[in-house]
């Protein structure tokens, strides 16, 4: 059975780090499952999942964010030992975030600093008109 929970934390398992050539988003899996299932705040709302590229290779791991009517992120550099209270700190902000939307500033440790992408939730209530689409 898919476990449908409010958001979703996607990392790349395709990743090689640039040195060992290993790919290392499986590890990062089972690091992060582990330390969200210890939070059982957070661990409600977030599905930890593997994803087999998210065009960040020039900066692996690649870690997504996503939440049904929130911005997503694409964070890079990240990795198991040093990153992950960082990536679970930014998710229970996540969580609280209406719309998704924080500055850089306000991100927790490293993911200040290694955002590659914040996208606008995508809203659309009603169908967009002929005239709108011109």
């Amino acid at each position: 059975m898919f476990d449908q929970k409010a958001c979703r934390i996607a990392v790349c398992t395709s990743c090689k780090d640039k040195q060992s050539g290993e790919r290392q988003g499986y590890a990062l899996i089972e690091t992060l499952r582990a330390s969200i299932a210890a939070d059982p705040q957070i661990d409600a709302q977030f599905q930890v999942s593997g994803v087999a590229c998210m065009a960040g290779c020039d900066r692996p791991c690649t870690v997504g964010f996503h939440g049904q009517g929130k911005a997503s992120y694409l964070f890079g550099d990240m990795t198991s030992e040093q990153d992950v209270a960082d990536i679970v700190a930014f998710a229970k902000q996540y969580a609280t975030l209406q719309d998704g939307w924080c500055s850089s500033v306000d991100r927790p440790g490293k993911l200040r600093k290694s955002t590659l992408a914040r996208i606008p939730a995508t809203l659309f209530s009603h169908p967009m008109s002929a005239e709108a689409a011109e």
